[in-house]
């Protein structure tokens, strides 16, 4: 399948505020949007892409431009990637989070249910665990939990057993689990076919989000980053964050939320008592934008209709006055 950068050209509108200015990719993927960022800056801009997966790193080799410099790294290291490259703070962060089409359409990356791959699931497979591994050694408590918290899927339980009989130990003799395959037929046998409800989604859709999100500690990933691009942005500098899972978009939401509102973070205690505007925590985030694709790119590429994308911009209050550093 052709990958398709989901909301190209309303994250460049919205994250470019100088042509002159510099950017920050921090997933670079397939380099979608990277070029197209390029293309709206001038000869004086400068973009930073940032990605784990080594395939990224062969896929930015091919960009020939002087002002694009690739980092393969986790964006989680935000900061210190930007520090050693003498940048103290930037233009813009976009960050494009989950799974990327090339990553799921190729099945030795093992991300996807739809072919026979290997138990794999690693953004950066040069290092960590692989799902196999994993699933060799959780136990079905743990299991269970990955799969509900973070697939939201009602019958956590029951895959987990079920998956957890199959491995050598297990009660299910003859039915092993050496492919996503075999993992995706498990699955769907674990969940009865009258409480399937979506007719269009794999019964292992869920599952596989979860334990994908949980191998590439996805979350704690976005989590570490936020306060990062905070610290990195300049006065009127954009965050443009694309989302594609209920629980990202959530935390972006309340990021974004906690610090252009940071009066409402106080204790009831502190809300008592009479504070003047001026000694109230000032916000260093400014919510711009919460975008969805329009119909006719989601007709175009169906991927792109659980697409949420939120904008917000830096203020020029100090980070020393906020403690957001």
């Amino acid at each position: 399948m052709q990958h398709l950068t989901v909301l190209a050209a309303s994250a460049v509108d919205h994250l470019v505020t100088t042509p002159d200015g510099t950017y920050v990719d921090a997933t670079f993927g397939r380099g979608g949007h990277a070029r197209a960022l390029l293309a709206r800056l001038s000869e004086r801009g400068r973009v930073i892409a940032l990605d784990r997966d080594p395939q990224a790193a062969a896929a930015a080799a091919a960009i020939g431009d002087a002002r694009f410099h690739f980092v393969h790294t986790a964006f989680s290291r935000l900061r210190a990637t930007l520090e050693s490259l003498g940048l103290a703070q930037v233009d813009g962060v976009l960050l494009d989070l989950g799974v990327s089409s090339p990553q799921i359409d190729t099945a030795e990356r093992g991300f996807s249910w739809r072919q026979a791959g290997p138990l794999d699931m690693r953004m950066d497979t040069t290092q960590g665990q692989t799902l196999a591994q994993w699933l060799a050694s959780t136990t079905v408590e743990e299991l269970t939990r990955v799969i509900r918290d973070y697939g939201e899927e009602r019958f956590a339980a029951s895959i987990a057993k079920a998956i957890v009989a199959c491995r050598p130990d297990g009660k299910r003799v003859g039915r092993s689990l050496a492919t996503t395959a075999d993992l995706a037929a498990v699955v769907a046998d674990a969940i009865p076919v009258k409480s399937r409800k979506d007719a269009g989604q794999h019964p292992a859709t869920r599952t596989f989000q979860a334990v994908r999100i949980h191998l590439n500690q996805e979350l704690e990933e976005l989590a570490l980053v936020l306060p990062q691009i905070i610290a990195v942005l300049k006065p009127g500098g954009r965050l443009v964050a694309i989302s594609f899972h209920s629980l990202e978009d959530r935390i972006v939401k309340r990021f974004i939320e906690s610090h252009a509102h940071p009066e409402r973070q106080l204790g009831a205690a502190a809300r008592r008592l009479p504070l003047r505007a001026a000694q109230l925590p000032r916000p260093t985030l400014r919510a711009l934008a919460k975008v969805r694709p329009a119909e006719d790119e989601v007709a175009a590429n169906p991927r792109a209709r659980s697409a949420v994308m939120r904008v917000a911009e830096r203020t020029d209050v100090a980070l020393a006055a906020t403690g957001a550093a």
